[in-house]
This record gives structure tokens, sequence and C-alpha cells, in this order.
């Protein structure tokens, strides 16, 4: 039996890889518009738009899951400080819309 052919595994690993891609994309957008409407919850009631604690809760979580997934936990730390950057930036701007 013959090796696999390294161009045609090195195609199927790509494609798996833009599958995945494609599917964090919708996921990531999914999550903006939960979010999106946690922001306007927040801005009707006149809440802060970051909550510490919840982010600390989450970090932790975050941590946690990635460390059964075998993820680097600094890396998923990093990823959800980058996105709640930007969900937080969202909510300001819902806030100062009102």
């Amino acid at each position: 039996m013959s090796a696999p052919d390294p161009r045609a595994e090195l195609l199927r690993l790509r494609a798996s890889i833009d599958n995945i891609d494609a599917a964090l994309i919708f996921m990531l957008a999914e999550r903006f518009r939960c979010t999106q409407q946690v922001g306007v919850l927040k801005a009707e009631h006149e809440m802060p738009a970051s909550d510490p604690g919840r982010e600390e809760q989450q970090v932790a979580r975050l941590r946690a899951l990635a460390e059964e997934a075998h993820l680097d936990p600094e890396f998923a730390e990093k990823w959800f400080n980058f996105v709640v950057a930007e969900v937080i930036r969202h909510h300001t701007e819902a806030a100062e819309g009102r």
C-alpha cells in the first residue's frame, strides 16, 4: 500500500481549515448579534458598558475550556479580551447614541 499523496492530503486539510474558518465567522457573527442586544438593553437601562466581574468569570471559564480542549489558555484569554474590547466599544457607542 502506498503512502497518501502529500498534495492531496494538504488540500484535504486546507479544505477542513476553510470550513472551520467559515464556521468561526458565522459563530462570531451570532455572538455579536447577541452582544448587540445586550448593549441595547444596557443602554436603555443606563447600565455600564463593561462588567468586570462577568469578564473575570468568563476568562476563568474559557481558560478551563481551553485546557480541556488542549488549546493554549493564554491564547484563549487573548482572543476573549480582543472580542470583549470590541463588544465594549459597541456598547459604548449604543449608550452614546441614546
